[in-house]
């Protein structure tokens, strides 16, 4: 199993919900398979666009069908799960976009199973995995191994978002309601919240609890935030955006996928298709495709037929399609796409217009060995630790072992290479590396890191040159991941339930959207599995096709499960 199983704990917390509470993980895992369409449809092709985890995941799921998915893909298979080796060694990964997956990622975890993937103990601040944590703050500097170790006003914050949550969002209740699987008793809970807080901003929430009414706690919380590091570059998005984390357990106990999260796509791509009538033995999406590559990156994408859908692809290849699943940021639809605006209505125009996305930057280094290790005479401490701090890092991370992509052997004298994740940095952190190389931000990094381990030369250490990413500046991508503003909500519904068609109007359907900034949880991979799940079902629903009755589908429980609708006015 790629996930360790929770003993003694009741069932587990997983990110089923809650605003569409469906079994995303049993039904991908059923025998019956996710359903069928009629046999004159196979081998139709159907158009993907974007080859990151949901469009390899609709890709996969199409073809186990008996339909032709076509992927378009402007630069590599993985999209954010990309997975980069530093110049000269192949082994090593710097995981630039997605790197750690918390275990109620129950479906993500089943399509690691399958393709033979493990993962390993995320080095979190604090967790169990981490020997030590370093925590600098306006000059001081403190160590810990658990919570309990830190200074009093650590326990006091941690205890106050604690009660915030409990007061203000009833969260034990709905966290147990999540656990038992109990669509109506997370709606009487969930629905509730949404109405309360759709306009509600994260920081509004900590200003209107009792329990953090301190601003000196609140700047604390924001610096260091308690399961990942700081919480501080959120405080303006929607409190709705972080019940959804902390309720389905998506902030905790993080898993890295051991070689890297790239492989997930890869091996979606290569992965031989089950035997079947409709495909040769050892058919692949790969094999589907000439050369084995996606096609390249799609300029246009119109109506031309009250039936068809027309992709031009970079190369000037024109193709008509009677389906297409867009999986890539939605922004690209209003800017790198020409779109032809009759594919969607006004109100989910106004939507993709609306998305709000998150800026993000990182900073690895490869180094000769995990010094980190090495003990300080006088203290017993470890050389260097996982760190947070205010200054330009904010987030520092020590990979060793199978997730630095280098397993280690110390009865062999292995102890490297091994990887540092100099810098993790969001927002407006972010924007300020934009100007800067590659060299540059190393550099920053290093310094900042001098002054909290004076006696630690981790520049000597460093054998590869620094990779590096902003997100907010990638072509393809321009954010590492959605993030709903207040009053967004009715935005993100309409966006979701997309998948669902039969009450468009016909020249708004067959252009099914897809990825994690349509799902309610956008940045974690989970999301990406459903919506893509989501769309195969609806693109199945298009060809007349159907579940098997003891397997239904997302669009058979939608009128059971459906998200909240909020009014025009409140």
């Amino acid at each position: 199993m790629s996930a360790p199983a929770a003993a003694g704990q009741g069932p587990p917390l997983t990110m089923i919900g809650p605003d569409f509470p469906f079994p995303y993980d049993t039904f991908r895992a059923h025998p019956a398979g996710l359903g069928c369409v009629p046999a004159i449809h196979h081998g139709t092709a159907v158009a993907v666009i974007g080859a990151g985890l949901a469009g390899t995941v609709v890709a996969y799921e199409l073809a186990r069908m008996g339909l032709r998915p076509v992927v378009y893909e402007a630069e590599q298979i993985g999209g954010r799960m990309r997975s980069a080796s530093f110049a000269g060694h192949p082994g090593p990964v710097a995981e630039l976009g997605a790197m750690r997956f918390p275990p109620s990622s129950t479906t993500l975890f089943g399509y690691l199973d399958e393709v033979g993937l493990t993962t390993a103990a995320f080095p979190n601040p604090l967790a169990e995995a981490t020997p030590d944590t370093v925590i600098d703050l306006k000059g001081v500097t403190v160590h810990g191994r658990t919570l309990a170790d830190l200074p009093a006003a650590f326990g006091r914050v941690a205890r106050g978002w604690s009660d915030a949550l409990e007061d203000g969002a009833g969260l034990s209740a709905l966290q147990a309601a999540i656990r038992a699987r109990d669509p109506s008793g997370i709606a009487a809970r969930w629905h509730r919240l949404v109405r309360r807080y759709d306009d509600t901003s994260f920081y509004r929430f900590l200003v209107d609890s009792a329990h953090m009414r301190s601003f000196a706690d609140r700047e604390l919380f924001g610096q260091v935030g308690f399961g990942t590091g700081g919480w501080d570059t959120d405080f303006g998005n929607s409190i709705l955006e972080i019940l959804r984390v902390v309720a389905t357990g998506a902030d905790e106990e993080h898993r890295g996928i051991v070689g890297g999260s790239q492989q997930l796509p890869l091996r979606l791509w290569d992965r031989e298709l089950p035997a079947s009538d409709h495909w040769p033995a050892g058919t692949s999406v790969a094999s589907l495709h000439e050369n084995r590559r996606p096609r390249p990156a799609v300029v246009e994408l119109r109506r031309t037929h009250p039936r068809g859908l027309t992709v031009t692809a970079a190369d000037g290849t024109i193709a008509t399609y009677p389906a297409v699943v867009h999986t890539a940021p939605v922004w690209l639809l209003l800017n790198t796409i020409r779109t032809d605006e009759s594919l969607l209505d006004a109100d989910h125009w106004s939507a993709v217009e609306r998305t709000h996305y998150m800026g993000s930057s990182k900073v690895f280094v490869l180094v000769d060995r995990p010094f980190w290790r090495d003990r300080d005479p006088t203290t017993g401490r470890p050389a260097m630790s996982m760190t947070l701090t205010d200054r330009m890092p904010r987030g520092v991370y020590l990979f060793d072992g199978p997730l630095a992509g280098a397993p280690v052997d110390p009865q062999a004298g292995d102890e490297g290479p091994a990887v540092i994740c100099l810098s993790y940095t969001w927002t407006d952190d972010s924007l300020k590396l934009v100007p800067l190389t590659a060299a540059e931000r190393m550099d920053l990094m290093l310094d900042s890191l001098a002054a909290i381990y004076p006696d630690v030369d981790v520049r000597s250490h460093v054998i590869a040159s620094p990779l590096t990413v902003s997100w907010e500046v990638e072509r393809n991508f321009m954010g590492a991941f959605r993030a709903n503003l207040p009053g967004h909500y009715r935005y993100q519904e309409r966006l979701f339930t997309h998948f669902m068609q039969d009450r468009f109007a016909a020249a708004h359907r067959g252009l099914f959207l897809a990825g994690d900034d349509i799902s309610w949880t956008a940045g974690w991979a989970e999301g990406a599995v459903q919506t893509a799940l989501n769309a195969v079902w609806g693109v199945m629903h298009q060809f007349g096709g159907r579940c098997h009755p003891q397997n239904p589908g997302p669009g058979d429980r939608f009128a059971d499960l459906a998200p909240l609708r909020l009014p025009d006015s409140t």
